[in-house]
């Protein structure tokens, strides 16, 4: 296998690709290549290596919580069945834990949450279709790696806010740990993400956390005004390179 990273080229094997820990690395590699056979062997390194650190986190957590029982710190709710992640809003739980019936006392007379976001949202352009396929198929070869995301739309494709996570760690994927993310937590996966590509992209937040979780799925004018103005940060600061402009 032929694989091109940084302007030089090496023959690698499926246990070479395997030794790489470096998702940045792999990252590179499988944007550098066209051959089906590289893709696929890279695609199923990065698969590998993601899991890897999500198993390794899994073991670190349950021996710190067994530290802990030995150490009699661990009191009777905390080595519950929930996943702690060390970011933001941990102990925040309200919106996302509501139940959809919640969402309009009177659903019969008053607007739905979609319908009520899609106002704050630009209608699509008459000729938006062909660049809609075009920033769709963006996203989903950019996550193809990722575990847990399969991106078929901008509306049920996004809604637990992992597909927002994977698309913004595969352009800074020092920025956090992917591989300990929870889908069952939403809102920190929307805030994560949103707060990330604001941050090292310059991505406007034009959507908000507390809006999305309490939408059943989010509006899809809403995601693709977001997607695209993700994919103009990218282009802005020489990470995409591109001759079409979204």
């Amino acid at each position: 296998m032929e694989s091109k990273t940084d302007g030089g080229s090496a023959s690698m094997t499926s246990e070479e690709l395997a030794a790489i820990e470096d998702e940045e690395v792999l990252n590179k590699m499988l944007d550098n290549t066209t051959d089906f056979e590289e893709r696929r062997m890279l695609r199923a390194a990065l698969r590998d290596l993601l899991k890897k650190k999500r198993d390794k986190r899994e073991q670190d957590r349950g021996s710190r919580q067994q530290d802990l029982k030995q150490q009699g710190l661990s009191k009777g709710g905390t080595t519950g069945g929930g996943v702690s992640i060390g970011r933001a809003s941990m102990n925040q739980q309200t919106p996302s834990n509501k139940p959809s019936g919640q969402l309009s006392p009177s659903a019969g007379s008053m607007a739905s949450p979609a319908e009520a976001s899609a106002q704050k949202c630009p209608a699509a352009a008459p000729n938006v279709k062909n660049v809609k396929q075009m920033l769709l198929d963006w996203c989903r070869a950019k996550t193809e790696p990722y575990e847990g995301v399969d991106i078929q739309n901008f509306s049920s494709s996004w809604k637990d806010g992992i597909a927002f996570c994977a698309l913004v760690h595969r352009f800074f994927p020092d920025a956090f740990e992917y591989s300990i993310l929870n889908p069952n937590e939403p809102r920190d996966n929307f805030q994560l993400a949103f707060s990330t590509a604001e941050r090292l992209a310059g991505c406007p937040p034009l959507l908000d956390a507390d809006d999305l979780v309490r939408m059943k799925e989010p509006d899809w004018k809403c995601v693709y005004t977001y997607i695209q103005e993700f994919y103009r940060s990218l282009v802005e600061k020489g990470l995409v390179k591109t001759k079409k402009r979204l």
